[in-house]
């Protein structure tokens, strides 16, 4: 299945099983994140990133298990995120492969930082690196998701070249991350408006956004996205994620519905449309959210928005 590169909706990429998980102390078991999965096909996510294949052998078990068990014909796309490294793609490749719909996410830093101290890598590098990566993906999947890690303090000019690359190899969906949590969201708009303006072949992807919630604005960045034109939202449930965590899904799906004559027109649609702005089953979301929460062991903050208990008090 190939979602269209520009939907008048916004597809949903829940990350709850593989970013969500490196919250401290949230480890999951592959039997946890078989059940975690199944409720969130039942929510209607577009897309379940099942893990980081490579990463251990449970977690190759669990992606490999949601795979088989969730991602049946009709239901979401099972993708695995895998490091810009032959070894992680094919590893990934192999864990995805019963799934109907599968995908790679594959990724590699493109900040000067990250270069210098990280990748240890030259800018040339890393673009060749990231073409060959994508091209070689694409011999297990038709379905491919580039990221350039650290996006937001990339040089522009660079991040831009690498896109293209991305594209040229046969990405069919560009995530651009906030790794550190560094934007707002009037910087958030800049970096997609600048991505839109320079680079060719950009209405040919799907274009996607990944913010952390570091200053929390995580999910102001996401809603910022959208009104620039991006059409998938890397979110986890209850915004769990590593250090502060990620864009909640519950807070960007609710936006969306409960402000849905403010984006339609975002979307191409009229403001008086009524419409869905995404596939999810709001009833499912307080499930969710608990499963989750109990899952993972990470308490529910009583006055979190949305799935927070003291919303049903007075």
């Amino acid at each position: 299945m190939s979602i269209q590169p520009q939907p008048d909706r916004v597809i949903i990429f829940d990350t709850t099983l593989r970013d969500g998980e490196q919250s401290p102390g949230a480890t999951l078991n592959p039997e946890e994140k078989l059940v975690i999965a199944q409720q969130l096909a039942r929510l209607g996510v577009d897309v379940i990133e099942a893990g980081f294949a490579i990463s251990s052998p449970g977690d190759f078990e669990a992606v490999n298990n949601i795979a088989k068990g969730v991602g049946v014909e009709g239901g979401p796309i099972i993708c695995s995120l895998a490091r810009a490294v032959r070894q992680d793609i094919q590893v990934a490749a192999e864990a995805i492969k019963p799934a109907a719909h599968p995908r790679i996410h594959t990724f590699i830093s493109t900040s000067d930082i990250h270069l210098k101290y990280q990748l240890k890598k030259s800018r040339q590098e890393v673009l060749a690196i990231a073409e060959e990566m994508v091209v070689y993906a694409k011999s297990f999947v038709t379905d491919v998701e580039f990221s350039p890690m650290d996006a937001s303090r990339s040089d522009p000019a660079f991040l831009y070249q690498v896109l293209e690359r991305a594209i040229a190899a046969g990405a069919t969906t560009l995530n651009i991350p906030d790794t550190v949590g560094y934007c707002t969201p009037k910087d958030m708009e800049a970096l997609i408006r600048g991505i839109q303006e320079n680079v060719s072949g950009i209405d040919q992807v799907m274009l996607s956004v990944h913010t952390q919630n570091d200053l929390g604005l995580a999910t102001a960045n996401a809603l910022a996205a959208i009104e620039q034109g991006v059409r998938q939202v890397e979110c986890t449930i209850n915004g769990i994620g590593e250090r502060a965590g990620n864009a909640a899904l519950e807070e960007v799906v609710m936006a969306l519905q409960v402000r849905k004559s403010h984006f339609n027109p975002f979307l191409g649609r009229s403001a008086e449309s009524v419409a869905p702005l995404t596939r999810i089953n709001t009833q499912e979301i307080y499930k969710a959210s608990r499963l989750v929460s109990t899952a993972t062991g990470i308490s529910v903050q009583p006055n979190k928005a949305i799935v927070g208990q003291m919303l049903c008090s007075r």
